[in-house]
C-alpha cells in the first residue's frame, strides 16, 4: 500500500516545536529518544526516573532505565542536526551580536575575529570577507560551498546545508561518523572503525541507508495502512454516535408525547371521577335537606303539644284539668297515630377503585427495549472482523437484550385501561431509578439543556448502562443538567472549581470570566460572590459566612459580599492550589507544593504536613483536594499517580494505585456522607467509586451518562454529585444506595 502521506519539510521542521522539549517546554538539550521515540532533554529525563523506570509524558508508556542511567538511552543524532542550523543562526559574539569570523584568531593571532560576511556549509563555520576569498583558494577547502552569511541566516541555504552536515562522534570530537558496523549496529567514525570493530564488517552510511531504508519504509507503510484503519473506526464511531444521539432524541420526543397523551387521559378521567363524586354528593345533599325540614316542622309541633300538656298536668287544678282533659287527649291522640317519618336513609358511599395494573410495582408506561443497529456491506467492510474485546463486549450487549426482553412491561388499551403482559420486571430496582429519573426530566424540562455528549475510549458496540453488579454498588440517578454561561460572560465558562454553598445551592469558579457564580441545583441563576479585581478564582471552598478561593499564587477569603478579610502568599512552584473546607466549618485547607497547609477562619496557620511525613518530601504533588465528613484528606497525587487518603496529622491509611485508575492521571475528588469517594478520571470519561478503605468498587458514571472530558466534582449534602464539564455544562446525579 502506498502512503499518501506526505512527508514534512526541513522548514516545517525548524519552524515548529519539533525541536522543544515537551517537559521543560525549552529547546532541547542533549537530546535523549525514548523506545517510544519521544525525544526529551537527558536532565528532564533524568528527573522522570521513578526507581529505575521513566513514564513518558506523551504516551504514558513505562520504560526501564538502562543501568548506566539515562545517559545511556539512544542519542537523536537527527535532532541534533536540525539544532546545529538553528544554532548557526544565532548571533556569534556574545557582546556585540554581530557574527565573527571563525578563521582570524587562528590564522592571524587576533584575539576575535572580524566582522563575519559568509559562511561554509562543509566547515560550518562564519567566515569573513578575506577568509571567505582564501577559503575558496585552498587546495583542500575549493570544493567548499560558501555562500552569503545573510542569505543563511534567511533560510535560503537550509536544505543545501542540511545535506552537507556530518554527525560528529561523540567519543572522538571533530570526527564524523561514517560507517555503520553491521554485527553491533552502531555508527562508527574512522578512529572507532580502527578500534574495536576492526574485525567486524562495516559499510558506509549511504550504502548502510540503501539496504535498511526499503524495509522502514515497508514498516511506515504498514503503519499509514494502520492508521487509514484507525481514521475509518474513528470516523464510524462517530457516526455510530452521532446515530445514537439522533435516536435518543427522537425517542425523548415519543417519550415526552406518550406521557403528556398519558397526562391528559389521566387528567380527563380525574376530572370525570371527580365531577361523578360531586354530583353524588349534591344529590344528597338537595334529598337531605327536603327530609330535614320535614322532620324539623314535626318535631315543633309535637314538642310544643308535649309542654303544654305537661304544664297542665303540673300546674293546673283538677277543674282545669278536667276541663282540657278532652282537646289535649285529642291532640295527642292526633299526634301519635299520625305517620311518623321513617329512619334515616342510607346514602350511597363512593370507593375508588384503581386498575391492578397500577397498583403493581412493576407497572411501566414507558419503556425502552434495544436493538441491534443495521450495518450497510460498506460499514462492514469498514470495521472488518471485530476483535476479541469487541466480541466480549457483543456477548455481554446480547445477554443484556436478552434480560431485557424477559422483563416484564404494561401497555394502554384503546380506552386508556392498563393491561399488564406476562412477566415481570427482572430488577425492580432499576425500574425505579428509571421512574425517578423520567419525572425529574419531566418536572426540570425547561432547565435540562447542555447534555453532555457521551465519548468513550472502550470498545463498546452499543453504550448502555452496566448491570452487572449494580445491586452492590451506588447508583446515578439523573436530577438536573444546566449551562453555566451567563449573558455577560465574554468568553466561554472554564470551571476550575465547585464548592457547596447553603442548602440546595453550589458555587461555581469560572476561572475564564474571572467570576464566582451561584446556582441552585435544579440550576437557577442566583448572582455571584464578588472576587478581587483581576482575580481569576481556580479552587473555592465555602466557610461559615465566608469563602475561601486560590487565584495567582494567593490564598483569599471574602465575605458573601466580597470583602476580602485575609490574603495568604502560596508557593510559585505550582499553577493551582487546591482548596477545600473543613467539616468543622471555621477552617480551611489548601495543597501548596507537595504538601497542605490548614488555616483557620481569622487567618493564622493552624498546621502545616506533609500527607507520608518527611520521608515524602518532594514525592508528593497534590493536584486535587477534598475532605471526609471524619475529617480526614483526600487527594489526587499526580507525582505518584495515585489517590491518597491520610488524616488531619498528615498520617498515610490508605494510598491506591491500582488499575483502576485505567494509566490515568487521577483528577477531581467527592467525598459522600458514608465515605465514599467519587474519582474523576477525565481521559477516560470516567467517575470511579472508591470505598472507605480505598478498594476500587466500579464506575459510577460513565459515557453513558452524558459525561465528555469531565473536569471537576462537588459532593451536596452528601447525596448530589455534582459535576462539571469542559464546555461548562453542569450535571446533577443523585446518589442511591441499594439499601435506601
Amino acid at each position: 500500500m502506498v502512503s499518501n502521506v506526505s512527508s514534512p519539510t526541513l522548514l516545517e521542521a525548524l519552524s515548529s516545536d519539533f525541536l522543544a522539549c515537551k517537559i521543560c517546554l525549552e529547546q532541547l538539550r542533549t537530546p535523549k529518544t525514548l523506545p517510544c521515540l519521544h525525544t526529551y532533554c537527558q536532565d528532564c529525563l533524568a528527573q522522570l526516573d521513578n526507581g529505575g523506570q521513566v513514564r513518558c509524558p506523551e504516551c504514558r508508556e513505562t520504560v526501564p532505565v538502562p543501568p548506566e542511567g539515562v545517559a545511556a538511552f539512544k542519542t537523536n543524532f537527527f535532532v541534533n542536526g536540525l539544532l546545529d542550523l538553528v544554532k548557526a543562526r544565532a548571533p556569534g559574539d556574545a557582546h556585540s551580536g554581530k557574527p565573527t569570523c571563525a578563521l582570524c584568531p587562528l590564522v592571524g593571532g587576533k584575539s576575535s575575529g572580524g566582522p563575519a560576511t559568509a559562511r561554509c556549509l562543509d566547515c560550518a563555520d562564519d567566515l569573513c570577507q578575506a577568509c571567505a576569498d582564501g577559503h575558496r583558494c585552498s587546495r583542500q577547502t575549493h570544493k567548499h560551498r560558501v555562500v552569503d552569511l545573510v542569505g543563511y541566516r534567511a533560510g535560503w541555504y537550509d536544505e543545501e546545508a542540511r545535506e552537507r552536515q556530518a554527525s560528529q562522534c561523540p567519543q572522538h570530537p571533530g570526527e564524523a561518523l561514517c560507517f555503520l558496523c553491521q554485527p553491533c549496529s552502531q555508527l562508527l567514525c574512522k578512529d572507532c572503525r580502527l578500534g574495536p570493530h576492526l574485525d567486524h564488517p562495516c559499510l558506509p552510511l549511504a550504502e548502510a541507508v540503501r539496504s535498511r531504508k526499503p524495509g522502514l519504509e515497508e514498516l511506515l507503510a504498514g503503519v499509514d495502512s494502520n492508521l487509514m484503519e484507525l481514521e475509518a473506526t474513528r470516523v464510524a464511531e462517530k457516526e455510530a454516535l452521532a446515530q445514537l444521539r439522533e435516536q435518543a432524541a427522537s425517542v425523548g420526543t415519543q417519550v415526552e408525547e406518550a406521557a403528556e397523551r398519558i397526562l391528559k387521559s389521566l387528567l380527563a378521567q380525574k376530572q370525570e371521577v371527580l365531577g361523578q363524586l360531586r354530583a353524588l354528593v349534591e344529590t344528597a345533599e338537595e334529598a337531605t335537606r327536603e327530609r330535614l325540614t320535614k322532620i324539623e316542622s314535626q318535631e315543633q309541633v309535637a314538642k310544643a303539644a308535649a309542654a303544654f300538656a305537661r304544664r297542665v298536668l303540673s300546674l293546673g287544678l283538677e277543674a282545669e284539668i278536667l276541663s282540657l282533659e278532652g282537646a289535649i287527649t285529642q291532640r295527642l291522640r292526633q299526634l301519635q297515630d299520625s305517620p311518623w317519618t321513617p329512619g334515616p336513609t342510607r346514602c350511597v358511599l363512593p370507593k375508588l377503585q384503581l386498575h391492578p395494573g397500577l397498583q403493581d410495582k412493576n407497572c411501566h408506561l414507558l419503556r425502552l427495549s434495544f436493538e441491534e443497529p443495521k450495518q450497510s456491506q460498506k460499514d462492514h467492510e469498514k470495521v472488518g472482523a471485530g476483535t476479541q474485546g469487541g466480541d466480549e463486549a457483543q456477548s455481554q450487549v446480547e445477554e443484556r437484550t436478552k434480560v431485557g426482553k424477559q422483563g416484564g412491561a404494561q401497555s394502554l388499551c384503546k380506552d386508556g385501561a392498563l393491561t399488564p403482559k406476562e412477566g415481570k420486571a427482572q430488577n425492580p430496582q432499576e425500574d425505579d431509578d428509571v421512574q425517578i429519573e423520567r419525572g425529574n426530566r419531566a418536572n426540570k424540562k425547561k432547565k435540562c439543556k447542555g447534555r453532555g455528549k457521551p465519548v468513550s475510549r472502550e470498545p463498546s458496540p452499543i453504550l448502555r448502562p452496566t448491570l452487572e453488579g449494580a445491586a452492590l454498588l451506588p447508583r446515578p440517578v439523573f436530577s438536573w443538567s444546566f449551562p453555566t454561561r451567563m449573558p455577560g460572560d465574554k468568553r466561554s465558562p472554564r470551571i476550575t472549581g465547585l464548592c457547596p454553598y447553603g442548602p440546595q445551592e453550589i458555587l461555581v469558579a469560572d476561572e475564564q470570566n474571572r467570576v464566582l457564580k451561584r446556582f441552585s441545583l435544579n440550576g437557577d441563576y442566583k448572582g455571584t460572590v464578588p472576587v478581587p479585581e483581576g482575580c481569576s478564582p481556580c479552587s473555592v471552598a465555602a466557610l461559615q459566612n465566608a469563602v475561601a478561593f486560590s487565584a495567582n499564587a494567593r490564598l483569599y477569603l471574602v465575605n458573601p459580599e466580597g470583602e476580602v478579610q485575609w490574603r495568604r502568599s502560596l508557593s510559585l512552584t505550582q499553577s493551582s492550589h487546591a482548596v477545600a473546607a473543613m467539616p468543622c466549618g471555621d477552617r480551611v485547607a489548601v495543597s501548596v507544593a507537595g504538601h497542605v497547609e490548614v488555616y483557620k477562619k481569622e487567618g493564622s496557620l493552624a498546621t502545616r504536613f506533609i500527607p507520608g511525613g518527611k520521608a515524602s518530601r518532594g514525592q508528593r504533588a497534590l493536584v486535587f483536594l477534598t475532605t471526609s465528613p471524619q475529617g480526614n484528606f483526600v487527594g489526587s497525587d499526580w507525582q505518584q499517580n495515585s489517590v491518597v487518603f491520610c488524616d488531619g496529622l498528615g498520617q498515610v491509611i490508605w494510598e491506591y494505585k491500582g488499575p483502576g485508575l485505567h494509566g490515568c492521571q487521577p483528577g477531581s475528588v467527592s467525598v459522600d456522607k458514608k465515605g465514599y469517594i467519587f474519582l474523576t478520571l477525565r481521559e477516560v470519561n470516567k467517575v470511579v467509586i472508591l470505598d472507605p478503605k480505598g478498594s476500587l468498587l466500579g464506575d459510577f458514571l460513565t459515557a453513558y451518562h452524558g459525561l465528555e472530558k469531565p473536569r471537576v466534582t462537588t459532593m451536596v449534602d452528601g447525596k448530589y454529585l455534582v459535576v462539571s464539564l469542559s464546555n461548562g455544562t453542569i450535571h446533577v446525579f443523585r446518589v442511591r444506595f441499594p439499601d435506601s
